[in-house]
Formats: structure tokens, C-alpha cells, sequence
């Protein structure tokens, strides 16, 4: 763990997260239409869409879902980089996820859910792992790799949470981790950098 953060300080991102999660769950089909990622929005000026796009599901189970992922990783990763650092990789992976479905995926028309940026998170720790000569490190980066080559002959894997799934974001999300984490190893701070 990450000496600058004590230790029971270090769930409260995750909870906070997750309380807004679904809170924004609850306001049902009304508030998903105006945070989700819209092409049209996004052409009109609706520039926060770029943000609340990754805290809006499809619905409590889609909610549900990505939150078991977000646990599951913070309490894989979360002390691989410092807080500052682990604001940079989502802020990457979300601007990753936001600029490819933009340019790249021109044919998606809304996005909404936190996949794209637990793939990002994910890619993220597989850095610091691998860096760090860790054996789950190659392990890891081979099951990623392997999940995003399915995804894009195959589609999306089972245990999807109703509704199509925009596997492009899973690959923009690793993507923008990948590169933020590369940086955040050379910038002081993570536990690797020092290797």
C-alpha cells in the first residue's frame, strides 16, 4: 500500500464512487439520457457528457456489475500508484474511451457505464505489476490482451448486464490506463518508479 495514504482512508474513493454510481441509478431513464455519452449532445456543446457518461449504467444490474469490477481491482491495485496518479490513469482512460468512440467509433451513437475505464484501471495495474516483476504481471497482460483481440472478432463476452456492448470503450480504456501508467512510472511517486 501506498505509505501516503493510510489504510483506511484508501477504500473511501471507492466508496464515494460507488454511492454516486447509484445514486445516479436511481434517477432512472430521465438522468441516464441526459449524462450519457451523445454524439448529437456532444455536438451541441453538452461537453459534460465526457465525464458522466462513465457514472451512468444502463440500470441497476449494469451498476451492479462494474461496481463488483471496481472493488475487485482497487483491492488488486490500489496501492500500486499514488491517489494523484491513480486520477491521471482514469482521466486517461476516460479521455481515451471519449476521444476513440468520437473519432474511431463514429457509428456509436450514446455510451454509458464504467467498463471502458475498469479496463483502463486494469491495463494500469498490469504496468505496475509487470514493472515491478511480479509473476500475475505477464499472466494478467496475456488474459487482457486475450479479451480484447475476443472481443473484437467475437463481441462482447457473456455476463454482459442488458444491452449492447460497446467493446470499442473496453479497448480505448485500456489504451489510455496503458499510457497513463507508462507515465505515471517515470513520475515520482509510484511504488515502481524506483526499479
Amino acid at each position: 500500500m501506498n505509505p501516503a495514504v493510510p489504510r483506511h482512508r484508501r477504500w473511501l474513493a471507492p466508496a464515494a464512487i460507488c454511492a454516486l454510481v447509484l445514486l445516479l441509478a436511481a434517477g432512472g431513464d430521465s438522468t441516464r439520457a441526459l449524462l450519457r455519452y451523445d454524439r448529437a449532445g456532444l455536438a451541441a456543446g453538452q461537453w459534460w457528457r465526457l465525464v458522466s457518461a462513465h457514472f451512468v449504467h444502463l440500470g441497476f444490474e449494469h451498476a451492479v456489475l462494474n461496481l463488483t469490477g471496481l472493488w475487485l481491482l482497487w483491492a488488486l491495485f490500489a496501492q500500486d500508484f499514488h491517489p494523484r496518479q491513480w486520477l491521471l490513469i482514469v482521466a486517461c482512460a476516460m479521455a481515451a474511451i471519449d476521444a476513440g468512440l468520437w473519432y474511431l467509433a463514429s457509428t456509436v451513437q450514446w455510451y454509458v457505464g464504467s467498463s471502458g475505464v475498469l479496463h483502463g484501471v486494469l491495463a494500469a495495474g498490469i504496468v505496475a505489476r509487470v514493472r515491478g516483476r511480479q509473476p500475475e504481471g505477464a499472466l494478467l497482460a496475456v488474459l487482457l490482451a486475450g479479451k480484447l483481440a475476443w472481443e473484437h472478432f467475437h463481441g462482447a463476452l457473456p455476463l454482459t448486464a442488458g444491452g449492447a456492448v460497446i467493446t470499442q470503450a473496453h479497448l480505448y480504456g485500456a489504451a489510455g490506463g496503458l499510457v497513463a501508467a507508462m507515465l505515471a512510472v517515470i513520475v515520482p511517486g509510484s511504488r515502481y518508479n524506483r526499479l
